[in-house]
Protein backbone atom coordinates (compact mmCIF):
# COMPACT_ATOMS: atom_id res chain seq x y z
CA UNK A 1 0.00 0.00 0.00
CA UNK A 2 2.86 2.60 0.82
CA UNK A 3 4.46 1.50 -2.19
CA UNK A 4 1.30 2.37 -3.69
CA UNK A 5 0.71 5.74 -2.32
CA UNK A 6 4.61 6.29 -2.85
CA UNK A 7 4.19 5.92 -6.35
CA UNK A 8 1.01 7.61 -7.04
CA UNK A 9 2.71 11.02 -5.50
CA UNK A 10 5.64 10.82 -7.44
CA UNK A 11 3.47 10.61 -10.40
CA UNK A 12 1.27 13.73 -9.31
CA UNK A 13 4.28 15.62 -8.14
CA UNK A 14 5.83 14.83 -11.82
CA UNK A 15 2.12 15.97 -13.34
CA UNK A 16 2.53 19.17 -11.49
CA UNK A 17 5.48 20.22 -12.51
CA UNK A 18 4.97 19.25 -16.09
CA UNK A 19 1.79 21.48 -15.56
CA UNK A 20 3.62 24.17 -14.26
CA UNK A 21 6.03 24.48 -16.73
CA UNK A 22 3.59 24.29 -19.45
CA UNK A 23 1.57 27.47 -17.79
CA UNK A 24 5.20 29.18 -17.21
CA UNK A 25 5.89 28.12 -21.13
CA UNK A 26 2.51 30.11 -22.02
CA UNK A 27 3.18 33.28 -19.69
CA UNK A 28 6.12 33.84 -21.20
CA UNK A 29 4.51 33.84 -24.56
CA UNK A 30 1.88 36.02 -23.93
CA UNK A 31 4.77 38.13 -21.95
CA UNK A 32 6.37 38.69 -24.87
CA UNK A 33 3.57 38.97 -27.12
CA UNK A 34 2.29 41.87 -25.10
CA UNK A 35 5.64 43.56 -24.96
CA UNK A 36 5.90 43.18 -28.89
CA UNK A 37 1.98 44.50 -28.63
CA UNK A 38 3.72 47.76 -26.53
CA UNK A 39 6.82 48.41 -28.75
CA UNK A 40 4.49 48.82 -31.52
CA UNK A 41 2.74 51.34 -30.00
CA UNK A 42 5.73 52.84 -28.78
CA UNK A 43 7.27 52.59 -32.24
CA UNK A 44 4.62 54.58 -33.53
CA UNK A 45 5.89 57.49 -31.76
CA UNK A 46 9.63 57.42 -32.49
CA UNK A 47 9.00 56.94 -36.40
CA UNK A 48 6.09 59.82 -36.57
CA UNK A 49 7.89 63.08 -38.55
CA UNK A 50 7.50 65.00 -35.09
CA UNK A 51 10.15 63.23 -33.84
CA UNK A 52 12.27 61.16 -36.65
CA UNK A 53 12.67 64.40 -38.14
CA UNK A 54 15.55 65.61 -35.47
CA UNK A 55 16.99 62.20 -35.31
CA UNK A 56 18.86 61.93 -38.83
CA UNK A 57 21.81 60.45 -40.43
CA UNK A 58 25.37 62.27 -39.24
CA UNK A 59 24.72 64.32 -42.86
CA UNK A 60 23.35 66.64 -39.95
CA UNK A 61 20.18 67.79 -41.98
CA UNK A 62 16.99 68.61 -40.34
CA UNK A 63 14.40 67.04 -41.60
CA UNK A 64 11.07 68.63 -42.71
CA UNK A 65 8.24 65.42 -43.38
CA UNK A 66 4.58 64.81 -42.50
CA UNK A 67 1.92 65.63 -44.09
CA UNK A 68 1.62 69.34 -42.79
CA UNK A 69 4.85 69.97 -45.26
CA UNK A 70 3.10 69.02 -48.58
CA UNK A 71 5.64 69.26 -51.08
CA UNK A 72 7.98 71.21 -50.00
CA UNK A 73 10.92 68.22 -49.54
CA UNK A 74 12.30 66.52 -46.74
CA UNK A 75 15.00 69.06 -45.84
CA UNK A 76 14.86 72.25 -43.70
CA UNK A 77 14.79 75.55 -45.62
CA UNK A 78 17.31 77.89 -46.03
CA UNK A 79 19.72 74.97 -46.35
CA UNK A 80 20.34 74.30 -43.00
CA UNK A 81 22.98 71.85 -41.86
CA UNK A 82 23.99 71.46 -38.11
CA UNK A 83 28.07 71.26 -37.14
CA UNK A 84 29.17 67.73 -35.34
CA UNK A 85 27.51 69.36 -32.13
CA UNK A 86 23.97 69.13 -33.82
CA UNK A 87 23.34 72.03 -31.95
CA UNK A 88 24.50 74.90 -34.31
CA UNK A 89 24.16 76.00 -37.57
CA UNK A 90 26.50 78.15 -39.55
CA UNK A 91 28.16 79.24 -36.44
CA UNK A 92 24.86 80.08 -34.78
CA UNK A 93 23.25 77.44 -31.99
CA UNK A 94 19.70 76.37 -33.19
CA UNK A 95 18.14 78.16 -30.29
CA UNK A 96 18.75 81.44 -32.50
CA UNK A 97 15.71 80.83 -34.49
CA UNK A 98 14.57 77.78 -32.13
CA UNK A 99 13.06 79.83 -28.92
CA UNK A 100 12.02 78.05 -25.98
CA UNK A 101 8.55 78.15 -27.23
CA UNK A 102 6.65 78.22 -30.56
CA UNK A 103 5.81 81.13 -32.92
CA UNK A 104 2.01 81.59 -32.60
CA UNK A 105 1.28 81.08 -36.70
CA UNK A 106 1.52 78.43 -38.91
CA UNK A 107 4.86 78.19 -39.95
CA UNK A 108 6.61 79.83 -36.94
CA UNK A 109 9.45 78.55 -36.04
CA UNK A 110 8.96 75.74 -33.57
CA UNK A 111 10.65 75.87 -30.28
CA UNK A 112 11.45 74.31 -27.05
CA UNK A 113 14.41 74.11 -24.30
CA UNK A 114 17.90 72.83 -25.75
CA UNK A 115 16.73 72.61 -29.29
CA UNK A 116 18.97 70.87 -31.52
CA UNK A 117 19.04 67.18 -33.80
CA UNK A 118 19.76 63.89 -31.20
CA UNK A 119 22.98 62.45 -31.25
CA UNK A 120 23.84 60.75 -34.38
CA UNK A 121 24.18 57.26 -32.54
CA UNK A 122 20.17 57.71 -32.29
CA UNK A 123 19.14 58.01 -36.03
CA UNK A 124 15.45 57.15 -36.59
CA UNK A 125 15.13 57.95 -39.77
CA UNK A 126 14.17 55.55 -42.36
CA UNK A 127 14.96 52.88 -39.59
CA UNK A 128 12.81 49.63 -39.16
CA UNK A 129 10.90 49.00 -36.36
CA UNK A 130 13.15 46.12 -35.33
CA UNK A 131 16.71 48.45 -36.00
CA UNK A 132 15.21 51.52 -33.64
CA UNK A 133 14.22 48.58 -30.92
CA UNK A 134 17.80 47.31 -30.53
CA UNK A 135 18.70 50.59 -30.06
CA UNK A 136 16.75 51.84 -27.53
CA UNK A 137 17.83 49.42 -25.20
CA UNK A 138 21.44 49.32 -26.38
CA UNK A 139 23.09 51.90 -23.78
CA UNK A 140 26.31 52.43 -26.25
CA UNK A 141 23.35 54.40 -29.01
CA UNK A 142 20.70 55.72 -26.22
CA UNK A 143 23.31 57.98 -24.15
CA UNK A 144 24.12 55.12 -21.27
CA UNK A 145 20.52 54.91 -20.37
CA UNK A 146 18.65 51.65 -19.23
CA UNK A 147 15.24 51.46 -20.88
CA UNK A 148 13.67 53.15 -17.08
CA UNK A 149 15.76 55.57 -17.89
CA UNK A 150 14.86 55.89 -21.80
CA UNK A 151 11.39 56.33 -20.16
CA UNK A 152 12.32 59.03 -17.95
CA UNK A 153 13.65 60.91 -20.63
CA UNK A 154 10.70 60.69 -22.57
CA UNK A 155 8.21 61.54 -19.77
CA UNK A 156 10.07 64.80 -18.56
CA UNK A 157 12.40 66.06 -21.42
CA UNK A 158 11.40 69.72 -22.47
CA UNK A 159 12.10 68.52 -25.90
CA UNK A 160 10.93 65.50 -25.99
CA UNK A 161 7.27 66.84 -24.91
CA UNK A 162 7.28 69.28 -28.09
CA UNK A 163 6.69 66.22 -30.14
CA UNK A 164 2.96 66.22 -28.43
CA UNK A 165 2.89 69.70 -28.98
CA UNK A 166 4.61 71.02 -32.14
CA UNK A 167 2.56 74.60 -32.59
CA UNK A 168 0.26 75.51 -34.83
CA UNK A 169 0.01 73.77 -38.42
CA UNK A 170 2.10 70.83 -37.52
CA UNK A 171 0.70 67.04 -36.42
CA UNK A 172 1.98 66.11 -32.82
CA UNK A 173 2.99 62.57 -32.42
CA UNK A 174 0.38 59.76 -31.38
CA UNK A 175 -0.45 58.70 -28.49
CA UNK A 176 0.71 61.25 -25.27
CA UNK A 177 4.15 61.21 -23.36
CA UNK A 178 2.79 59.53 -20.13
CA UNK A 179 1.28 56.69 -22.63
CA UNK A 180 4.62 56.35 -24.06
CA UNK A 181 6.40 55.95 -20.72
CA UNK A 182 3.87 53.48 -19.97
CA UNK A 183 4.68 51.42 -23.26
CA UNK A 184 8.51 51.34 -22.68
CA UNK A 185 7.55 50.02 -19.37
CA UNK A 186 5.28 47.35 -20.17
CA UNK A 187 7.82 46.29 -23.00
CA UNK A 188 10.59 46.46 -20.25
CA UNK A 189 8.29 43.99 -18.29
CA UNK A 190 7.76 41.68 -20.80
CA UNK A 191 12.07 41.54 -21.11
CA UNK A 192 11.84 44.14 -23.99
CA UNK A 193 11.54 41.78 -27.44
CA UNK A 194 12.31 43.32 -30.16
CA UNK A 195 10.07 42.16 -33.89
CA UNK A 196 12.36 40.16 -35.81
CA UNK A 197 14.04 42.20 -39.24
CA UNK A 198 12.41 39.20 -41.39
CA UNK A 199 8.69 40.27 -39.37
CA UNK A 200 9.35 44.24 -39.38
CA UNK A 201 10.41 43.84 -43.67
Amino acid sequence: MLRVLTFVTVLSVGAFAMLTATMSGAQTQASEAEGLAAWDKAFEVFSHPRCVNCHVPDDNKPRWSGPSYGTKGPYHGMSIVADDTRKRAAGLPCSACHTKQNLPFPGGAPGAPHWGLAPVEMVWWEKSSAEICEQIKDPERNGGRTVEEVADHVGNDELVAWGWSPGPGREPAPHSANETVAFLLEWQSAGAPCPSSAAAE
